[in-house]
């Protein structure tokens, strides 16, 4: 039954993950804190139906903790879960990325319009020194880094 549960998971995760990439090309000429409510809504959604479908639920302890203000958050990426939990935890976010991902059709054009610092991982120093320019740009545009 659970393999059967997280199929059906995975069929509609990815079917909404093209629909909610391709909402976040369309409305490009929002600002950024719109484009990112909306498109963190397949994240928040994606949470709900991992609870629905497949009995995993999110438990933040904690949140009281979380800065209001702009700030480098740090996470050690072992699953696509943790990307799903911080849009649904943290407010208006961009992430460090490798560049490819950016170039998946659908997904990584939505993923571009969140504003992302997609470096090369080739580039050694200065990819560094992109991540800390593009960085202090983005927070102080108000978004998590």
């Amino acid at each position: 039954m659970q393999i059967f549960r997280s199929f059906i998971f995975l069929i509609v995760y990815a079917i909404t993950a093209i629909l909610f990439s391709v909402i976040g090309v369309l409305i490009w000429p929002l600002p950024f804190k719109q484009r990112y409510w909306v498109v963190s809504r397949w994240a928040v959604m994606n949470i709900w139906l991992l609870k629905v479908i497949c009995g995993l639920r999110l438990e933040v302890e904690g949140r009281e903790n979380i800065p209001k203000e702009p700030c480098v958050i740090l996470c050690k990426h072992q699953s696509a879960w943790e990307t799903l939990a911080l849009q649904a935890v943290f407010p208006p976010q961009v992430w460090v990325l490798k560049r490819e991902l950016l170039w998946i059709p659908f997904f990584g054009w939505g993923l571009a319009s969140l504003r992302p610092i997609a470096i090369d991982r080739n580039a050694g120093r200065q990819a560094l020194h992109q991540v800390i320019e593009q960085g202090k740009e983005r927070l102080q545009s108000g978004a998590m880094v």
